[in-house]
């Protein structure tokens, strides 16, 4: 079932027909997808940039089902354009607790916005990945002023997405940030292995005894 009939209702816009992702949908789908919002059965809340590039790639009409890992993300990313153009706007939602939050519901709505006027595909996906960019800087300016931090790691699946990398580095940069990325481990979950293994060496001595690791008997050598 496409990411953007889910995320519409996320952010309080309508099924419209007229729109791609709903298109997609055959009429029982949708009645389960609100039946299960409704309920809240097998609905698992999720954080990931991943499932909100999956959205605005079935939106924009580019990608409704993958039948490979990142698919939608690629094939969105393979319809941007090398231009500047403004990005959709997300909004920090600060808390009670004096923490904050990210809110995709403005870029959904911006998304909905073009697509019923028409804007062509390559617009909204670069619209998309700039708008990530501006988020991704000031996510990095708001932490900055209360810990005084300038060194920004790029790391993530989403930044398997080279355009994307690109215009975080470069605005970045520009504002006085160092900015470390991947080169030789991948920023995806198949550089996770590697960290698990430094996690461990850091954690616990190594212990030689012919030329292998032996953990502390107490403890589990699994990371």
């Amino acid at each position: 079932m496409p990411d953007g009939a889910l995320h519409l209702l996320a952010a309080g816009l309508p099924w419209d027909d007229r729109l791609p992702a709903v298109r997609a949908c055959h009429d029982d789908e949708l009645r389960l997808l609100e039946q299960q919002l409704l309920r809240r059965t097998a609905c698992v809340p999720t954080s990931s940039m991943g499932r909100l590039f999956d959205a605005v790639a079935s939106l924009a009409g580019v990608c409704h089902r993958a039948e490979y890992d990142a698919q939608a993300a690629m094939e969105l990313e393979a319809r941007t354009e090398r231009v500047d153009a403004p990005g959709y706007g997300f909004a920090i939602l600060d808390e009670p607790d004096g923490s904050w939050r990210l809110d995709a519901a403005p870029v959904i709505a911006e998304v909905v916005e073009d697509v019923l006027a028409g804007t062509p595909t390559t617009v909204l996906a670069t619209r998309f990945h700039q708008g990530v960019a501006d988020l991704t800087v000031e996510v990095a300016l708001r932490q900055a002023s209360t810990t005084g931090l300038t060194r920004v790691t790029l790391s993530g699946g989403v930044f398997l997405n080279a355009h994307l990398s690109s215009l975080c580095d470069r605005s970045l940069s520009a504002r006085g940030f160092e900015v470390l990325r991947h080169r030789k481990v991948p920023p995806s979950d198949a550089g996770i292995s590697l960290g698990q293994v430094a996690v461990l060496a850091h954690t616990y001595p190594l212990t030689r005894t012919d030329r292998r690791y032996t953990a502390p008997e107490e403890e589990s050598a699994c990371a």
